[in-house]
């Protein structure tokens, strides 16, 4: 059997984030900006099997909400710190978006779909912080 190549193909930066980071912050402001609710972020860096520093997960109650909050994410960030998403997924549905920036993911989701991957149990492991208004 051959190797498994795709795990090599996302690469963590070298340099650690912290809450502290512009990057981490321009989220969490955005996000309040638009209403999310709900809104935590997952320490991810004690977790050796994890792909990034950071989740920061929220939600909204409709489509058009969902779509909202990550388009502004994304605007805000390339605004503030001239970052662009390595990738984004979800935007046809938009049940669940995701906005990847390597060391720091961003899950946008509606509520039933976020009880439903339930991703803050998938990595209890992680420290958890809310960041709710």
């Amino acid at each position: 059997m051959a190797p498994l190549t795709v795990l090599n193909t996302r690469k963590k930066a070298q340099t650690r984030l912290s809450r502290d980071s512009e990057i981490f912050t321009t989220i969490v402001k955005a996000i309040q900006d638009k209403k999310g609710e709900n809104i935590v972020s997952l320490d991810l860096r004690q977790i050796p099997e994890a792909v990034a520093d950071f989740f920061i997960i929220c939600e909204a109650n409709s489509n058009t909400q969902v779509r909202a909050i990550a388009d502004f994410v994304e605007e805000q960030v390339q605004l503030q710190t001239g970052e662009t998403p390595y990738k984004h997924e979800g935007f046809t549905a938009q049940q669940w978006i995701l906005v990847d920036y390597v060391n720091v993911v961003v899950h946008v989701f509606q509520p039933e779909t976020r009880k439903f991957y339930n991703l803050e149990e998938m990595w209890s492991d992680a420290e958890r912080t809310e960041h709710n208004d």
